[in-house]
């Protein structure tokens, strides 16, 4: 069944209202805004899949398929070419062009946050300079990893100072320990934090300890921390996080706006049950199935989901049924 029919609620004009607040209104949970030319990342936003014809080739039609149904949810923006745009099986060329289809889709009051983050510093500011002028309006750099034995504090600390000084976006700290084998030192995000022109870090790690350290020994900075997973979005932002950016909003954008909304309005049990529901469902398209995972769901949800690009293979019969089994019994289906 349709998300739009499942999932009528009483606060989706409360939620709108206040996905469409002044910065101020919707910073984190635990910390006063603090004064500055920040952009403000409250809110939620979708790691968008990139979408492949059959014959592998990126398809734009559909792209934009999707990003008119995302236009009645009400996330603060969107990110691109993130792990889950398959940011590593896109050539240069095609990186670009999926930016500049999703600019020339998105209403300017919404964020593009493009990834931008290669192994070298020269190549990561040569393309956060193309993905600027592409117009995305924040460069999502990952940590830089074939060597990941050299990337030391120092050595990662230079990188994002060079790459951030360079850029004519600001620029948030991407980690992803699952995919790069490299946690951002925490030491390195309270120093490049300083930074005026770094806004913040997608934390996929899941470490909230680490994550509340992040929130509590940055609040004198303009540093925004954003929940990389929706498995633990609650509890990020009980901590003081600014947003999320997470894969489940592909597939079930609209409840995880209804749960930043009701976090925000402080309903932290109607947000305790929400949660629940949401996790089997993130961990299913993240953890167990990866991408192709989040693309089948998608298609069930009215969404263009398709196939990935080779190596990644499509989910076997029984493994279909198993994540249909996992959003059926949740609820979502």
């Amino acid at each position: 069944m349709a998300l739009s029919t499942r999932f009528a609620s009483p606060l989706r004009p409360a939620l709108v209202a206040l996905c469409r607040a002044a910065p101020g209104q919707r910073r984190g949970l635990s910390a006063p805004p603090v004064p500055g030319h920040t952009l403000d990342l409250g809110g939620i936003f979708p790691p968008l899949t990139t979408p492949f014809s059959p014959t592998q080739a990126v398809d734009y039609a559909q792209l934009e398929g999707n990003l008119c149904r995302y236009a009645s949810i009400p996330f603060r923006g969107l990110v691109v070419l993130g792990s889950n745009g398959e940011y590593p099986y896109l050539a240069p060329r095609e990186r670009l062009e999926v930016v500049s289809c999703v600019r020339r889709a998105l209403p300017r009051d919404r964020l593009l946050m493009a990834g931008s983050g290669c192994e070298s510093t020269k190549a990561t500011i040569e393309l956060t300079v193309s993905m600027a002028e592409a117009g995305a309006n924040v460069a999502l750099v990952v940590t830089p990893c074939y060597y990941r034995g050299a990337m030391t504090s120092a050595a990662l600390i230079q990188h994002y100072t060079e790459v951030a000084d360079a850029s004519p976006i600001p620029v948030v700290l991407y980690s992803v320990p699952a995919n790069t084998g490299l946690d951002l030192p925490l030491e390195a995000v309270l120093t490049l934090a300083q930074h005026p022109n770094i806004l913040g870090i997608k934390d996929s790690g899941g470490d909230i300890t680490r994550m509340g350290l992040m929130v509590h020994k940055t609040r004198q900075e303009d540093f925004q921390v954003l929940a990389g997973s929706a498995g633990f979005l609650l509890a990020s932002y009980a901590l003081g996080a600014s947003g999320g950016v997470c894969a489940l909003a592909n597939v079930l954008g609209a409840p995880l706006c209804q749960l930043d909304c009701l976090c925000r309005k402080g309903r932290w049990q109607e947000a305790r049950d929400l949660q629940h529901r949401l996790i089997e469902p993130n961990m299913a398209v993240t953890r167990r199935f990866g991408i192709p995972g989040l693309k089948k769901a998608m298609e069930w949800f009215g969404y263009y989901g398709g196939p990935c690009r080779v190596p990644l293979a499509p989910l076997s019969l029984p493994q279909v049924e198993e994540l249909r089994g996992t959003f059926s019994a949740n609820g979502w289906l």
